[in-house]
């Protein structure tokens, strides 16, 4: 009886936690749509930054196609992501984005479609740079965090 106890206990404690990692899917994307944007603002800060970057997990996969197309996940993803983005942040002199759908699927993946424009200056060749375009997201979780970009343009 005792044993019977015990593995019922476990059971229980095994689906209360499984019950606790699960999200809400569509305000995690409107809270990751949200931090994304702030790193592209004129004024973006390294926290804005940072406050994406928790979002993710360390070893996160990234695809932005066709510009990069390897979304193998590696352990010092999130330090190549930031290293990355730390490069842009704040080349933007106009930026806006609106959502325009978001789409989950159990607790294993979201897809984003969005739309946004900036202008600004590129930090490494000092040319300007304009862009109009709709774009799409999908993001693999893990754990409550995302474990894998794949960005789409329209």
């Amino acid at each position: 009886m005792k044993h019977k106890l015990l593995a019922a206990f476990a059971v229980f404690l095994s689906l209360s936690v499984a019950a606790e990692t699960e999200i809400d899917l569509n305000a995690f994307a409107q809270q990751y749509f949200k931090a994304m944007v702030a790193t592209q603002a004129p004024d973006a800060t390294t926290q804005d930054l940072e406050n994406y970057l928790a979002l993710l997990t360390d070893d996160i996969g990234h695809s932005h196609l066709p510009y990069v197309t390897d979304d193998s996940r590696q352990p010092d993803g999130k330090q190549a992501m930031r290293k990355g983005m730390t490069f842009y942040l704040g080349a933007h002199t106009e930026h806006k984005a609106e959502l325009l759908d978001v789409f989950t699927f159990n607790q294993s993946a979201i897809a984003i479609r969005y739309s946004n424009s900036a202008k600004g200056i590129h930090p490494q060749h000092k040319q300007a740079i304009s862009y109009s375009q709709v774009m799409m997201e999908v993001l693999e979780m893990e754990n409550g965090k995302v474990a894998v970009i794949r960005k789409y343009h329209q």
